[in-house]
């Protein structure tokens, strides 16, 4: 049968650990985005690399194989939503990893208005109520095609699924309207 593949990283740690720049970016990071740690900022950050990469090299298009390779990463990036459909090549440099966390499901679900907080759409994911093309997903890192965001859904089977659920009503809001003026007290 055959040993099984060892597993390896799919990242790579910062060279510097105590950056002090960096480790306040990666907070922010963490916090907006609602990630379990910072393992998930540096896989972001090596999908970019590999991307970049590729694209660096596919700069100077020599042979019909060039031509083909470049064509599949435009077609693939295209689908996930991380450039737009007439982006060049070049365009393929000035993505963030930003954009590579705004294609996450977790992050989707948070801005579709499914969940309260990203934290809350995390929850949602890994306890297997989101169903995203008719199949349910329990990763919240699965990057989101084009085609299949507008598919995102509640699972039938979820007790989620029910519009009157309290976690899927919206919180009510703390502060006064602006039409509302406190009652003056008279003497």
């Amino acid at each position: 049968m055959g040993d099984p593949k060892k597993r390896r990283k799919k990242y790579s740690a910062p060279f510097k650990r105590w950056e002090k720049e960096r480790i306040d970016q990666e907070k922010v990071l963490i916090r907006e985005y609602g990630l379990k740690n910072k393992k998930e900022i540096w896989k972001a950050n090596a999908k970019l690399r590999k991307f970049t990469k590729q694209a660096k090299k596919l700069v100077n298009i020599r042979s019909p194989q060039d031509e083909k390779e470049k064509e599949q990463l435009l077609t693939k990036l295209k689908s996930l939503s991380l450039i737009s459909t007439d982006a060049k090549l070049e365009n393929i440099l000035d993505l963030t990893v930003k954009d590579i966390l705004e294609r996450r499901l977790q992050t989707i679900i948070y801005k579709q208005g499914l969940a309260r907080s990203v934290n809350a759409a995390r929850q949602f994911i890994v306890h297997r109520h989101i169903i995203v093309d008719n199949k349910k997903v329990s990763i919240p890192s699965y990057m989101v095609r084009a085609k299949e965001q507008s598919s995102i859904t509640f699972s039938s089977g979820s007790s989620l699924f029910d519009q009157e659920h309290p976690e899927r009503t919206p919180k009510p809001s703390k502060s006064k309207k602006a039409s509302e003026k406190p009652k003056e007290i008279k003497k």
